[in-house]
């Protein structure tokens, strides 16, 4: 009598996905781990010597200012010495941005830029105000303050030492609104100037420059 064999069941074939499928998951996946990197990310190029030579610039200016005789002189010293201080502080941090390989526009970095612009568009227009209003002893207080509130906000995507800066720089600009109006220069060259330096010289060495 002939054996019968047991028939045993196929087992089922899985189903395989084409491997462009694949190749767009892994994408996919690396897109968000990037994405991800670059919300967490702190924006680390912040040049250190492009504050130290801002704040040189800043003493320069504060030197400058104070021999000028006429309300329109100084302020156009200290608007020449602020658009000075934007073209080094972009162009230095734009090469250690490079140097370091990271994006400026995008990230960390485009985050900073957009805290920190407001501020200043709103000192800049505050100082036509208060300008045609007569009241240029404001200036330096508001300016400060302002550019310290900016800092702060900029620096929650920045390095630590940025956000003490710009508490700093608050803390100046309320002394120069109580203070006498002749004492703004000093103010100026003490916060422009000596904060910029103070904190350019740490973030450069224990930041990288």
């Amino acid at each position: 009598m002939a054996k019968i064999h047991p028939i045993r069941p196929t087992p089922p074939v899985e189903d395989q996905e084409p491997s462009f499928d694949l190749h767009e998951r892994a994408m996919d996946n690396l897109r968000f781990i990037r994405d991800t990197m670059e919300r967490a990310g702190s924006f680390t190029a912040l040049s250190g010597w492009g504050q130290v030579v801002i704040g040189v610039a800043g003493l320069l200016g504060a030197w400058v200012a104070a021999r000028q005789v006429s309300p329109e002189n100084w302020l156009a010293t200290w608007s020449s010495a602020a658009v000075v201080s934007v073209l080094i502080g972009v162009l230095t941090t734009a090469m250690k941005a490079r140097a370091a390989r990271m994006p400026m526009l995008s990230g960390a970095g485009r985050k900073f830029m957009l805290s920190l612009a407001p501020p200043l568009v709103a000192g800049a227009l505050l100082t036509i105000f208060l300008f045609r209003a007569g009241l240029p002893s404001l200036l330096p207080g508001m300016w400060m303050l302002l550019y310290g509130a900016g800092i702060i906000t900029a620096g929650a995507f920045s390095v630590s030492a940025v956000p003490v800066m710009g508490l700093c720089f608050m803390v100046f600009g309320a002394g120069a609104l109580m203070s006498p109006a002749s004492w703004g220069d000093a103010w100026m060259a003490a916060g422009f100037g000596g904060l910029h330096v103070i904190f350019g010289f740490y973030i450069a060495r224990r930041h990288g420059g």
